[in-house]
């Protein structure tokens, strides 16, 4: 295929690492609203969708799947890969067998950024995480008094197909969004431009790898969305599903800096339970900030952990290779 052994294997690593752990954010709120859904039938539908925006990508960018996110070589520079630069993926592999919902956009990229790239990726997440905080601390001032108090009320009855329409139809919004922001974060270690064979044999291994993250129900990391209230309801989940799409849509619009959608999909989940714990009662206020407190420092472990590595693994490299 004219790609190196520890480009494939730091590619391979990523995919799995990348789709496992954010699978919570993405496609978590879809396969627990659907847990009476076969997982095929799940799985074939975001297979569809991972094709068909993987296509795109393809074919508008030259053969760049990432959808331009590393054509600025002055921060990420094309690197020749080697095999401290899969330790990233690896180590991210770990944590998400832990359940812990780190950044894979500084997990992964970190070790192929500049200085400069590393800086823009962190502003544009932290600005990420602040707006995303405000807008789902504002829709849910305006909606759990109205339509999320109405849907607690209404927890037992069946969802109609409109509803079932609109969740389906929001998640591939969502799904599609989510893919041309976190290609980069996978298809760094391959070159910029890939040729057919190339591009299609590395979806097909995207595509195997999905399928085992919905076998396992979305792995470990699931348990974090399943704490938070009120997800499991599929009209809740369609609205947190598009509000969440809308936000990375804005970013993605906004430049082709790499950034963190896990620190976005926090920033909106901690907005959101902090209004819903005032107005429903559910937690007081120190129970929320414990655990909003607890998924911002683990994201932030995770910045920590990849920034460590990024400084200290091409140290490591040249010593050996040196000696």
């Amino acid at each position: 295929m004219g790609i190196e052994f520890w480009a494939m294997l730091g590619f391979a690593f990523a995919a799995y690492a990348v789709v496992g752990n954010d699978a919570l954010q993405t496609l978590g709120t879809f396969i627990n609203s659907n847990r009476h859904v076969h997982w095929t039938l799940l799985f074939a539908f975001a297979a569809v969708i991972l094709v068909a925006v993987f296509t795109y990508g393809w074919m508008r960018n030259g053969g760049d799947p990432s959808f331009g996110r590393l054509t600025n070589t002055a921060k990420y520079p094309v690197f020749e890969v080697r095999w401290y630069h899969t330790i990233p993926p690896l180590v991210l592999l770990v944590l998400t067998r832990l359940g812990i919902p780190v950044s894979t956009s500084f997990m992964v990229l970190a070790i192929f950024a500049e200085a400069s790239g590393l800086t823009s990726m962190l502003n544009k997440s932290l600005i990420g995480y602040v707006v995303a905080f405000v807008t789902g601390g504002v829709v849910y001032a305006v909606l759990t008094p109205t339509l999320e108090r109405w849907f607690r009320s209404t927890e037992d009855r069946p969802r109609g197909l409109v509803w079932i329409g609109l969740q389906w139809t929001v998640t591939a919004y969502l799904w599609g969004v989510w893919l041309a922001q976190d290609f980069a974060n996978i298809f760094v270690f391959l070159p910029r431009e890939l040729s057919a064979a190339q591009s299609f044999s590395a979806m097909a291994v995207i595509i195997v790898l999905l399928g085992i993250t919905f076998a396992n129900q979305g792995g470990p990391v699931q348990r974090i969305l399943r704490s938070k209230t009120a997800v499991t309801d599929i009209r809740s989940a369609t609205i947190i599903d598009f509000t969440y799409a809308s936000l990375l849509l804005f970013f993605l619009q906004l430049s082709n800096i790499p950034m963190s959608t896990t620190f976005v999909f926090l920033g909106l989940i901690a907005g959101r339970e902090y209004v819903m714990a005032h107005l429903f009662k559910t937690r007081d206020l120190k129970g929320t900030s414990k655990i909003v407190l607890s998924d911002a420092g683990k994201a932030g472990l995770g910045l920590f952990i990849s920034v460590v590595l990024a400084l200290t693994l091409p140290a490591l490299g040249r010593i050996l290779a040196g000696g």
